[in-house]
């Protein structure tokens, strides 16, 4: 699907009234959702494509000849192709789907790591991963006896390509990294990362679960070996995840879990498997939620996701500008590359109070170390407040927030 041209004119106000569960009230109060980074909210469209699939195909895919498994076979592998043209890639044979990121960073981690990590080999990570990005990559180790290096951020959040100079060597074999750090919102120089990456002759991975949201995603143009991200912070349904990764890797890539769907042939001694992508999808996929997230690509598209970009950063200037004039809050994370999210810490009050009171008037944030501890440490706090904007976020939903932080003082104070 060929991604609209800009258009300034483009009214999301509309588009948020497209997100039926906006229109309910928490507390009494207006609903404000700026909890998006960590799961996002669903168009119409997308539940209704989520209950057709039930009420008017269903069958399992892959499997049947008769016509509900030749229909949802179809619309299954549809949603393939679109993922594919959503993330600039080839063709459809180089995006696989599972239950997440998560499962499928593992993938990358146990089937490409497994095979081709070795001691004293080295992974290198950054600071500002999520342990979705850090722990795979741990286990793998302990299996292999690779060495996991870190890349800092500065005081600002700012990522400096020469930190990567500094501690790539001959020896790396992966370099993983976030699109889109979840806490500080700093946008990665992915393109330039691959590069380096590829200098060593090693492999790169984008964990893109808070760029492909925000951002145009274009694998070719990156030249990443891996990308992937979820279908939930794309307002589609929990429980999908897409990976591209390059078919010269993904054909020399052993099975990561065996079972129906994924083998050629099987005898009691061993096994042949099926070529990419379905190798890598053992079992019943969720298949009604791939259908439905197809409806979520079709649905930002539709808008594009240039457009989408353009507004989210103004939303995030507004917030920005006006949390920064709040006397006592001070936000983590100020790169002049930034997407989707603030985190913060307010005055002496703890993020899980803060979050607590604000959802008594309806705001609905994040309080935690938000799957980042390691980022935590580095800045020497324990966790942060976090505010995160969607397709649906109002300018005017800063004011609600900082108005929620008035009496947040006023408790705590």
């Amino acid at each position: 699907m060929t991604e609209k041209q800009t258009n300034k004119f483009i009214d999301f106000n509309k588009i948020r009234s497209e997100f039926p569960i906006l229109e309910r009230k928490i507390n009494n109060h207006k609903m404000v959702y700026l909890d998006s980074a960590a799961s996002a909210q669903k168009p119409k469209v997308v539940i209704d494509t989520l209950e057709n699939a039930y009420l008017e195909t269903y069958s399992n895919v892959h499997r049947g000849l008769h016509w509900l498994s030749e229909q949802s076979t179809f619309k299954y592998e549809e949603v393939r192709k679109k993922a594919a043209k959503f993330l600039g890639a080839k063709n459809e044979n180089e995006i696989i789907f599972g239950s997440g990121a998560t499962q499928l960073i593992n993938l990358i981690a146990n089937s490409w790591g497994g095979k081709f990590l070795k001691q004293n080999d080295e992974i290198i990570i950054t600071v500002a991963d999520h342990h979705a990005n850090i722990v795979p990559w741990q286990l793998v180790s302990q299996k292999t006896g690779a060495k996991i290096k870190a890349i800092p951020v500065d005081e600002n959040g700012e990522f400096n390509i020469s930190s990567l100079k500094n501690i790539i060597t001959k020896k790396t074999k992966i370099v993983s990294v976030p699109h889109v750090s979840n806490v500080l919102g700093t946008i990665f120089p992915i393109k330039e990362i691959s590069r380096l990456a590829h200098e060593v002759n090693a492999i790169c991975v984008v964990d893109g679960c808070q760029g492909a949201i925000h951002l145009p995603v274009n694998v070719i143009d990156v030249d990443c070996d891996f990308y992937t991200f979820s279908s939930h912070k794309l307002y589609g349904p929990s429980g999908v995840g897409v990976l591209w990764g390059k078919s010269s890797i993904l054909n020399d890539m052993p099975p990561f879990i065996g079972g129906g769907d994924m083998i050629d042939n099987v005898d009691i001694e061993s096994s042949t498997y099926a070529d990419p992508p379905h190798r890598f999808e053992a079992g019943t996929p969720p298949i009604a939620e791939v259908i439905a997230f197809g409806s979520a690509i079709d649905f930002v598209q539709a808008i594009g996701m240039t457009n989408i970009n353009i507004h989210e950063q103004k939303i995030l200037k507004v917030f920005t500008e006006k949390l920064q004039e709040v006397k006592g809050l001070k936000i983590i994370g100020n790169s002049k590359s930034k997407s989707g999210v603030i985190s913060f810490i307010f005055e002496n009050a703890h993020p899980h109070d803060i979050a607590t009171i604000l959802d008594q008037k309806g705001i609905a944030i994040r309080a935690g170390h938000h799957c980042a501890q390691p980022l935590m440490k580095h800045f020497n706090i324990n966790s942060t407040a976090r505010a995160s904007i969607g397709i649906y976020t109002q300018e005017h939903e800063v004011d609600d927030l900082i108005n929620g932080l008035s009496t947040v003082k006023k408790l705590l104070g």
